[in-house]
């Protein structure tokens, strides 16, 4: 099969050029986080009906005929934002401007190649990161009040994008021939999207044991501004709830896959093991909220124990480990 290599080029440049918005995106974000730490000055007061007493004691007064008192007549209409938000709002421009840039590598990078853009590492952590960005801003439309957490889920992904650019880089080429099957489009696809989806639940799970420890405790006040504990903990269930399934059949698909190529549903190997390793750890999660009413700081450390899997099958299984996926670094 042909390769564009120009195009194939092209597409890495629309990748760090992604990173590099990301990168703008989080700055903003951290710059409304530290505004929010601090106190805003007091507003004076636009308007005092007559003969009501202020706050130090004292009696306010105000003319009969509004049109007499003196300066420009008080603007109407929605109060200016706050300068934190002002911030926040344009990290989340940059992250949407960010999410298309990265949109288009993949594609562009598909047809370069002619197949799925996710036939390596490179690739793969291209998509995850894309698709952890894609389920943030749709967890954003849905909550909008989360914006301030945007610091911290940007921050894995450029921490991935940058190791996936350097480290784990391949140029566009053809896939290896046991890699050339429709199962590549299926099982990858569904692991992509799961992982992307468990890599805003791992956040959201950190987050709330860093808050949790600050409102027990007072220590680590900088997670004060955080959202409130109760709306981390849900945020981390529903984004497990929702990627659990799609990770359930990853794992299914790609036995299927196994028994095709190499004419055994499961054999164990290192790949396989880990994956079904994070899938017990998912399920019992799941398992614990639904039925023994877990919350809190037990829930949040195994649904961290779950990701820490992932990311260990996603470099430490891929890289250092020999087995049979070892050649093909995908998911």
């Amino acid at each position: 099969m042909n390769v564009d290599a120009p195009l194939g080029d092209f597409g890495d440049v629309l990748f760090y050029s992604a990173l590099a918005v990301y990168i703008l995106a989080m700055l903003l974000h951290a710059v409304e986080h530290g505004l929010l730490r601090r106190p805003e000055p007091a507003r004076e007061m636009a308007s005092v009906p007559a003969g009501v007493a202020a706050e130090s004691g004292g009696t306010v007064t105000v003319p009969d005929d509004p049109a007499s008192a003196e300066g420009p007549e008080p603007p109407r209409g929605r109060p200016p934002r706050p300068v934190s938000e002002r911030f926040g709002r344009m990290g989340v421009s940059l992250t949407v401007l960010g999410a298309a840039l990265h949109l288009a590598m993949l594609v562009v990078r598909a047809v370069a190649a002619g197949r799925p853009p996710w036939g390596n590492m490179y690739e793969f952590v291209a998509a995850v990161t894309l698709v952890g960005v894609v389920a943030w801003l749709v967890v954003l439309s849905r909550r909008p009040e989360l914006r301030r957490l945007g610091v911290f889920v940007l921050l894995p992904v450029i921490v991935l994008m940058f190791l996936g650019g350097t480290v784990l880089y391949t140029q566009t080429a053809p896939v290896v021939p046991a890699l050339h099957s429709y199962w590549l489009a299926i099982h990858v696809t569904a692991a992509v999207i799961s992982s992307g989806i468990l890599l805003v639940a791992g956040v959201a799970s950190v987050l709330y044991l860093l808050r949790s420890a600050h409102d027990t405790s007072g220590r680590l006040a900088w997670t004060a501004w955080l959202p409130e504990s109760a709306v981390l903990d849900r945020v981390a269930y529903r984004a497990t709830a929702v990627a659990f399934p799609i990770w359930t059949f990853a794992v299914i698909a790609g036995a299927i896959w196994a028994e095709a190529a190499w004419g055994r549903y499961w054999g164990w190997d290192p790949k396989e093991t880990t994956a079904f390793i994070a899938w017990v750890v998912y399920a019992g999660y799941l398992h614990a909220r639904s039925t023994a009413g877990w919350r809190g700081r037990r829930a949040a450390a195994v649904n961290v124990v779950g990701f820490a899997v992932m990311v260990f099958n996603l470099f430490f299984i891929n890289l250092v480990v020999t087995g049979l996926h070892s050649y093909a670094g995908v998911g």
